[in-house]
């Protein structure tokens, strides 16, 4: 057995007050992930983790890339018959979560998700390298191969196939746009006595804030 009782931390590089904070969660999340990213010792400060409850009844948690975030919510792409996007289209409900160690700060999103635009989906697949594009059609996400070189073999395939010719967005692949509910907002402190502080949505346009304990 592996015994981690004595891994401990002391957070004490910020605080979050209040009194110091916008009147919606987006500009705050907006600040936090710049100065994270001037920061500049987390490779992909666009990392997040997707939480969602699978058809099969279980929550599953996964990382996933922020492609887009502004006034509406949060925008990651992904393949619609993964399992990730089945589980989306059975239940909408999902968290976001970042977790940022070296400025001792994590973000939770809890929020609805829906399909972005096909203008949009196209945009962004358009601006993907090639190799990525061929990579989006020729994997059935989620499901079962029979090996590795299965994979290759059918990337190799499709090279070929589409060589000189234009990449399109296949139609099971696209965005999901997560509008925000909640937001926490959490930074380490002292004794393990951290700022909490949570964003509810109360209407289209206004949000409650609270201090949570932590």
């Amino acid at each position: 057995m592996s015994d981690l009782s004595n891994y401990r931390k002391s957070y004490e590089k910020s605080e979050l007050s209040e009194n110091k904070i916008p009147e919606d969660p987006i500009n705050l999340f907006h600040k936090w992930f710049y100065e994270t990213e001037e920061f500049g010792t987390i490779e992909e400060v666009n990392a997040m983790t997707v939480s969602t409850m699978g058809v099969d009844g279980f929550p599953k948690s996964r990382v996933v890339l922020l492609k887009k975030f502004n006034e509406e919510g949060f925008i990651f792409y992904t393949n619609y018959n993964s399992e990730k996007g089945k589980a989306i289209a059975n239940n909408p409900n999902v968290c976001l979560s970042f977790f940022w160690p070296s400025v001792e700060r994590q973000v939770i999103i809890k929020g609805v998700a829906e399909k972005t635009s096909t203008v949009l989906s196209d945009n962004y697949f358009a601006s993907r390298p090639d190799g990525s594009k061929l990579g989006a059609i020729v994997s059935n996400q989620s499901e079962v191969i029979p090996s590795r070189e299965f994979l290759d073999d059918k990337l190799k395939e499709l090279e070929k196939k589409m060589l000189g010719t234009e990449i399109e967005r296949p139609s099971h692949w696209g965005g999901f746009l997560v509008r925000p509910i909640e937001v926490e907002f959490w930074q380490g402190r002292p004794n393990r006595l951290h700022d909490r502080i949570r964003y509810k949505l109360k209407d289209d346009y206004s949000w409650q804030i609270d201090r949570l304990a932590p």
